[in-house]
């Protein structure tokens, strides 16, 4: 943060809103908080007197003050939020085993198409993989909480479009669909049936450079460059 926004800062608000106690407030609102808080949220602890850029700018600096420690501060699609580093989190697992979910290769070349083609139908889907795609697998990623109706295609019938959720990409870590890797022909993913098995899928999914999630994707784009 530059010293003008620091001096605009000290000079335009209260005690309450100074660059060092604002920081300490929002790491204990974040630290505290079981969902991610957005600017717009985090902003209300200081009665909207500071700006989105302000803010935006001191959340950098907390982040870049935890950046050696065991949790980080990162931002995905509905707000900020601490979490531990991956190489941490095989760690914390021993606190509380589970057996992860497991996701069958219909379930996974399903979500891929709705992430990269979205909004997508049924039929749009099924144009794709070339099968059938049933009930079970669309009602298991809505359960989870990856995919989501959000309107009617204009057309004889108005099938249901399909598209991710924020909290998709929070699980991913991700604040955007921008961030994804890109996949150039997402029909590939079905010729590549036979190299693609079960993945055990960690619940939450932890960050990493390659996403287990989109590991499959990853094979498949990796396979035509």
């Amino acid at each position: 943060m530059s010293d003008q926004s620091i001096s605009l800062l000290q000079s335009n608000s209260s005690e309450s809103t100074n660059p060092g106690r604002v920081k300490k407030v929002l790491e204990a609102a974040l630290l505290t908080s079981q969902d991610p808080l957005p600017l717009s949220e985090l902003k209300k602890l200081f009665d909207e007197a500071l700006s989105t850029e302000i803010l935006r700018r001191l959340l950098e600096e907390l982040r870049e003050e935890w950046a050696e420690g065991g949790v980080e501060l990162v931002c995905v699609a509905s707000g900020w939020r601490f979490h531990a580093k991956p190489e941490i989190q095989e760690f914390l697992n021993k606190l509380n085993p589970q057996k992860p979910p497991r996701y069958s290769r219909a379930v996974l070349e399903t979500l891929a198409i709705i992430t990269y083609r979205q909004p997508v139908t049924r039929g749009d889907i099924e144009e794709i993989r070339g099968v059938g795609v049933s009930s079970p697998v669309l009602k298991v990623l809505e359960a989870r909480g990856w995919i989501e109706a959000i309107g009617h295609r204009d057309v004889p019938g108005r099938p249901v479009l399909y598209a991710t959720t924020k909290d998709f990409l929070n699980d991913l870590n991700l604040c955007s669909l921008e961030e994804l890797p890109p996949l150039e022909d997402l029909g590939l993913l079905v010729e590549q049936k036979e190299s693609m098995e079960l993945l055990s899928v960690p619940d939450p999914i932890s960050s990493s450079d390659t996403p287990k999630i989109l590991q499959p994707i990853q094979e498949v784009k990796q396979a035509t460059e």
